[in-house]
Parts: C-alpha cells; sequence; structure tokens
C-alpha cells in the first residue's frame, strides 16, 4: 500500500488569527496591510512573532527586533500576541483535521500531519479531498491554510511550503527533480544555516546538488548523521511514521531576552540561576535526568556562543545544574554586554539509575530536599508563589516566559501576555 501524507500548515497563524477575529468583529483586515504580531517596539526584548505579505515587502523578518522593523515600515501596525486566542484557533483547526483520518500528528500550535493512507474507498480522490479540507478551514474558521500532499512527511512538507496562502501543492517522487531540486539547498526541511552554509561554500547550492552529490564528501561536510539525514531528504526519502503519540522531551531549556544589558557574572548568574530552578524542576515533573548541561549567550551584535559539558553521572538537582552552568559562562564569556542569555539541559536520562556511591554527599542530600519542597508548593500554589532568595528580581519573569513557550507547545489552556 502506498503511503500517503498531508501536512496542513496554517498561513502566517498568529497574524491570521488575530485578523480573523478582528475581520468577524468589522475591523480591517491585517492581511492586507503592512502588519505584525509582536513586542512592544520600545522594549529591547520586543520581536516580530509574525508578519503580513504586505510587511514581508518592507524587508520585514520573523524574530528581528520592533524597533528595526518599525524603521523599514513607519507605517505598519503592531498587534500584541494574544496566547488564548492562538491555542483556540489551533484546537478548531485540527478538529476538522482530525475528521478525516484516525491518525493525526500535532507538529506544533499551527500544523499537522494527517496519515492518509488506506483511505482510498473513503476519499478516492486525494487533492480533492486536501481542497475539502483548507475550504472548510477558511470558510469555517475564517483563515486560511496550506497543504502539502506526498508519500512522506519530509516531502509532505517541503510541498506546504510552496507557493502561499491556501493552496494544495503535491510532491510525490516523479515530482521531485522539477518542483525541490531547484530550490537553495537551505530551503530543505531541518537544514540550518550553518549546515548550508558548509554546503554552498562546497558549491552545493541547491537540494538537487545535494541529492546528487557523493555521500562521503557530504558527511565530511557536515557530519556522519546530518550528512545522512539531509542527503537523504534532499533524495526524498523519509520513514517517519505519522504518530499521535507524542514524543518525550529531548530537552528541557530557557531563554531569556533582556531589557538592560547583562554586563556583569553577578546579573547573569542570577539570571542562570532562575533558569535552572525552571527547567529543572520541569524536567523532575517528568522524572527525568540530563547528563549534559549547555549554556547560550548573545550579544548586541546578535552573535550567539555556546558552551557545554558533559556530566559524570545524571542529575536533576537544580544547585548542581547552576553550579555547571555558572562555571560555563565564567570560562567562555569575555566581558562584552549580553543581550540574551539561555541554559539548556539535553542527554535525557529517563531510567532513574543514579551511580551509588559510598560517600554520602550531605550537601547534595540537602539540595534535592529543598528541590522536592519547593516543587511541592509550586505544584500547591504556582510557580509564583516560591522563589529562590538570590533571583527574585528576575525568577517572575523567566517563569512566565517559560510557561508562555511551554502553553503554545503543548496546546494548554493557559494565558499570557509575554513575548
Amino acid at each position: 500500500m502506498d503511503r500517503l501524507v498531508f501536512h496542513i500548515d496554517v498561513n502566517s497563524a498568529f497574524l491570521s488569527w488575530e485578523a480573523a477575529k478582528r475581520v468577524a468583529n468589522g475591523e480591517p483586515d491585517l492581511r492586507l496591510i503592512p502588519s505584525v504580531i509582536g513586542g512592544d517596539p520600545q522594549k529591547r526584548t520586543g520581536i516580530v512573532v509574525a508578519k503580513s505579505i504586505p510587511a514581508k515587502k518592507y524587508g520585514i523578518t520573523t524574530g528581528e527586533p520592533m524597533s528595526m522593523a518599525v524603521r523599514k515600515c513607519p507605517g505598519l501596525v503592531s498587534v500584541a500576541p494574544d496566547f488564548s486566542l492562538y491555542i483556540k484557533n489551533s484546537r478548531a483547526f485540527k478538529a476538522i483535521c482530525k475528521e478525516y483520518t484516525p491518525t493525526m500528528e500535532s507538529f506544533s500550535i499551527d500544523e499537522v500531519f494527517i496519515d492518509m493512507s488506506g483511505m482510498k474507498n473513503i476519499y478516492p480522490d486525494p487533492i480533492k479531498t486536501a481542497y475539502e479540507i483548507k475550504d472548510r478551514i477558511r470558510d469555517e474558521l475564517g483563515f486560511t491554510v496550506n497543504v502539502g500532499i506526498a508519500r512522506n512527511k519530509v516531502c509532505a512538507k517541503m510541498a506546504s511550503d510552496f507557493e502561499k496562502p491556501d493552496k494544495v501543492h503535491t510532491l510525490f517522487p516523479e515530482e521531485i527533480p522539477e518542483k525541490m531540486w531547484p530550490l537553495p539547498v537551505g530551503d530543505l526541511f531541518t537544514c540550518g544555516k550553518s549546515s548550508a552554509n558548509k554546503l554552498v561554500a562546497a558549491n552545493i547550492k541547491t537540494i538537487g546538488e545535494l541529492a546528487n552529490a557523493d555521500l562521503s564528501l557530504v558527511k565530511m561536510l557536515i557530519g556522519d548523521k546530518q550528512g545522512q539525514h539531509l542527503h537523504d531528504y534532499a533524495n526524498g526519502i523519509d520513514d517517519d511514521p505519522v504518530t499521535e503519540i507524542r514524543e518525550e522531551a529531548k530537552g528541557y531549556s530557557a531563554e531569556t531576552t533582556v531589557e538592560d544589558d547583562l554586563d556583569s557574572l553577578d546579573k547573569i548568574n542570577k539570571m542562570l540561576m532562575a533558569q535552572a530552578d525552571v527547567v529543572a524542576a520541569r524536567m523532575r515533573r517528568e522524572d527525568a535526568k540530563c547528563r549534559c548541561v549547555s549554556v547560550t549567550f548573545r550579544n548586541l551584535d546578535f552573535v550567539t556562543r555556546s558552551h557545554q559539558k558533559k556530566l559524570s553521572e545524571s542529575t536533576d538537582v537544580t544547585e548542581v545544574i547552576y553550579d555547571v552552568a555558572r562555571k560555563l559562562i565564567a570560562e567562555s564569556w569575555n566581558g562584552e554586554p549580553l543581550r540574551l542569555i539561555g541554559l539548556a539541559l539535553t542527554d535525557i536520562d529517563r531510567e532513574g539509575f543514579e551511580q551509588m556511591s559510598f560517600i554520602v554527599d550531605d550537601r547534595k542530600e540537602k539540595m534535592k530536599k529543598l528541590d522536592n519542597a519547593l516543587d511541592s508548593l509550586r505544584v500547591r500554589f504556582g510557580d509564583d508563589s516560591v522563589k529562590r532568595a538570590g533571583t527574585m528580581d528576575v525568577a517572575k519573569r523567566v517563569n512566565r516566559k517559560h510557561r508562555a513557550e511551554n502553553n503554545v507547545t503543548d496546546d494548554d489552556n493557559e494565558n499570557n501576555d509575554n513575548c
């Protein structure tokens, strides 16, 4: 049986959802004017989250500072994020998609994969069915989607990214050389900027050139695992199943963009302590431990660097994680002011094993008891109910931002006004 996969992606989701709400209230359509969803242009933390097609024509890009976007387009209309609205619309469009197949994978808040394999007797014409889904979402919910149709997930994802908005595209094996291979290699799904730059430097500029390149050369350029992965994708090879079961988190992280420069170790360490408190608590709630801690930081010139350390044994203790992060910053930061700091816990251990020692570490046992006590209080009274003394001025902001990011990903029902 031939596989058949649809990838359904909301066009400019956050902006479309806000626009649909405003149109229903008789207000102008944000999709037809230069507009963005973003934070306060007067604050350093304000960034563009989503943009309209007219805004794109001014060179405005997702992720850039709002202040820069306003300079490019002085008449730009900016709207603050509304996460409760996004969650409501996400659930509504996914409910329609779910009507067509028993197997749907939520890939993010605004996109899903649905497995249409074996549905030929019910839906004999897949293209007609894709148009039906697309048009139902537009007519019933007031916003548009793109639908990509293919034999696997990567090709369906690539197809849905073709011409937008409100389109249906196919990318079957015989169409790959014509439709996908001429695209820039950086457009290939999961090909990051670093990998793309290395490939282009080696004169592998298009997806087709990558598909037909010598695999050993590709592996030498970007590593064995990533090289094999991207070479397969460039050739339309992907056996990853559509699954309703959400994979366990491969890591836990928090990033904070600050309004005032972080220009001292004391300021940086306070932020790292607050982040360690948040991500370690989440990791403990999922009965996990980490074997690797990394810090990421970005300076005023938007240069980003990171530094990591493998641990001799897995841990979920906040103070241990913070101690490692603090040492990583001390080793890698050269004193320039920072606008962003981040902490990530990876190489996750869910087996629950811990290396035993004949020497009882009293300090570690006390730290575990403290973590357990804080976790218990937060479960009963909320994440902001108790904070470590050294992080009082930054903990609430880290907590709220981390909750907002995870609420959007997990489709939870909690509102947040942070951006």
